[in-house]
């Protein structure tokens, strides 16, 4: 599958062995969010394709539940927006360090733990 190639359900489905039902209830759930034709019908990328990968294991190999996956998810785009912030240089400005701590927040709600205070 090129980088750039877009795939219909069906075919995803096939690819991950799951059934097409269950990609349409993790895109309910929001767990994915295919892209859509002009007739709306899903397309999957490369990103989605390996999203779903991830999610299957989490549920079938680590026996996690998809409230676990759902959170498990949102803890990894939290960090993924926290890296940027964390580089050389990029706490100097009040700015970057006032989202850093938003982000932190977020995090701490999505865990379940206080925060300093």
């Amino acid at each position: 599958m090129a980088d750039a190639e877009l795939i219909f359900i069906s075919m995803a489905a096939r690819m991950l062995d799951m059934h097409p039902q269950t990609l349409r209830k993790y895109e309910r759930l929001g767990l994915i969010q295919p892209a859509r034709t002009i007739g709306s019908m899903r397309l999957y990328s490369r990103a989605e394709i390996e999203r779903l990968r991830f999610i299957k294991q989490l549920v079938e190999q680590e026996g996690v539940n998809l409230a676990g996956v759902q959170r498990l998810l949102s803890v990894a785009e939290v960090m993924l927006r926290i890296r940027p912030l964390m580089r050389a240089g990029g706490l100097d400005r009040n700015a970057t360090r006032r989202r850093l701590m938003r982000e932190m927040a977020r995090l701490d709600a999505l865990l379940g733990i206080g925060g300093e205070a």
